[in-house]
């Protein structure tokens, strides 16, 4: 639970609610649609993610308007599950996919949804810069083409593709 906690804290100590430069959120997100458990396929390494294996977040509303937010992960290391919980809102920029996030205290983070399938089946996620990314799907896996327009995508923005993480979606505990 505690590096599931730091990671989502090193997240938002950033406190930065810019985008790397060429990410653009999303015109439209239905938030209903939104909602429920998304698999975590690829991210980029950070040292508060290391390690951990099946990975979700999981969305609901909240009763201020906001988004609840569920991060869950094995850690083999622990023998143990990691939980965080945090809150997101949109920002007030007229760009629905584009909100700030919390798991800790009053600092946030970026959270932009860049990309999104049209069943809401994929979603390309990035931070305030290049150090941040990930690949959410409804699915544990996902076909090799949706992969490698990933990894294009995310080259052509200035991602590094070489540090990219694919998780363990095995449930092998």
């Amino acid at each position: 639970m505690k590096r599931l906690a730091i990671f989502c804290s090193c997240v938002l100590l950033v406190a930065c609610l810019g985008r790397p430069d060429g990410v653009i959120p999303v015109a439209e997100l239905d938030t209903p649609r939104y909602l429920g458990t998304w698999y975590e396929v690829a991210r980029l390494d950070h040292s508060f993610e290391r390690g951990l294996s099946n990975v979700t977040a999981v969305y609901s509303l909240r009763e201020d308007g906001g988004l609840r937010v569920i991060n869950r992960g094995y850690s083999a290391e622990g023998g143990a599950w990691q939980q965080a919980e945090g809150k997101a809102y949109r920002l007030e920029d007229n760009q629905k996919g584009h909100f700030k996030v919390s798991f800790f205290g009053p600092f946030y983070g970026s959270y932009i949804v860049f990309e999104l399938g049209d069943s809401y089946e994929y979603a390309f996620v990035a931070g305030n810069n290049t150090d941040y990314l990930w690949l959410l799907a409804r699915t544990p896996t996902i076909s090799n083409e949706l992969k490698e327009q990933f990894l294009q995508r995310a080259t052509a923005l200035g991602f590094n593709p070489e540090t990219l993480i694919f998780v363990d979606q095995g449930l092998n505990i």
